[in-house]
């Protein structure tokens, strides 16, 4: 696994650009019109936001009208979205750590293809084929809703033996949110990590939600541990409303 994860942490893939704190709310690219290029890597924009946690962004990677197609296709399907316990924990005490709404739906699922061009373009920008990804998680995020500060690798002294690991996240903005609903990492450059954090304070890198953009992030350094400042959350939506659609990476590959 070390040799696989080495090769997923090029020095140069793309053009970095100079990190920021919170994405801009105007972009160059008519989102209108950009497309889901299927061509080389470097036709798809890349800004280095992190280094610890690793965490890249991609504006404009989906069109409006892409965008709209998902969340079409997932509304009427959507449920409480759920937490897994760690060892000791019950539904009802982690009720109120994740309070969406989502759905899981696979690219073979859909007939329209979308989520297969998707799923093809996610493996050309993260160099990851989508043999190791799981479903799509669909997920709307209404007024007030969150999900607090958690980590998507699932350590096995809290959650027992994993088959496998899910090495990055993808993020696909599929609304922009007026106010609210940022992506954070709270422990950004090793910050807030005394002991004394409070899970539902949203605080540290954020990152606002665009519609048609993007980000990614790694979960495990290369040696297969978990990063502890890949801790993130969805802070709460205060204006609007957010959807997303979730895409876990797994360091093997997943049925």
């Amino acid at each position: 696994m070390i040799k696989f994860l080495l090769k997923l942490f090029p020095s140069s893939v793309f053009a970095v650009q100079e990190r920021v704190s919170e994405i801009p709310t105007r972009r160059s690219v008519n989102e209108e019109t950009e497309s889901l290029d299927h061509g080389s890597v470097s036709n798809i924009p890349f800004q280095v936001l992190s280094w610890s946690p690793r965490v890249s962004y991609l504006p404009n990677f989906a069109t409006k009208q892409q965008c709209e197609a998902v969340i079409s296709m997932a509304k009427h399907m959507l449920k409480p979205s759920l937490v897994a316990l760690r060892k000791g924990e019950t539904a009802e005490t982690s009720q109120n750590v994740r309070t969406s709404t989502g759905v899981f739906i696979g690219a073979d699922e859909d007939e329209s293809g979308l989520l297969a061009a998707i799923e093809e373009k996610i493996a050309l920008a993260t160099r990851i084929p989508s043999d190791y990804y799981e479903s799509f998680n669909i997920l709307r995020y209404q007024l007030g809703q969150k999900y607090d500060s958690h980590y998507d690798a699932f350590h096995p002294a809290e959650y027992g033996p994993q088959k496998s690991q899910r090495l990055m996240t993808f993020i696909l903005f599929l609304s922009t949110v007026e106010d609210g609903g940022e992506t954070m990492f709270p422990f950004e450059n090793g910050r807030n990590m005394n002991g004394s954090y409070d899970y539902e304070k949203c605080i540290g890198l954020k990152v606002k939600p665009q519609r048609g953009d993007a980000i990614f992030f790694y979960n495990l350094f290369p040696n297969g541990t978990i990063d502890k400042t890949s801790l993130h959350g969805s802070c709460p939506v205060i204006k609007g409303e957010k959807w997303v659609a979730t895409k876990w990476i797994r360091d093997q590959t997943y049925d």
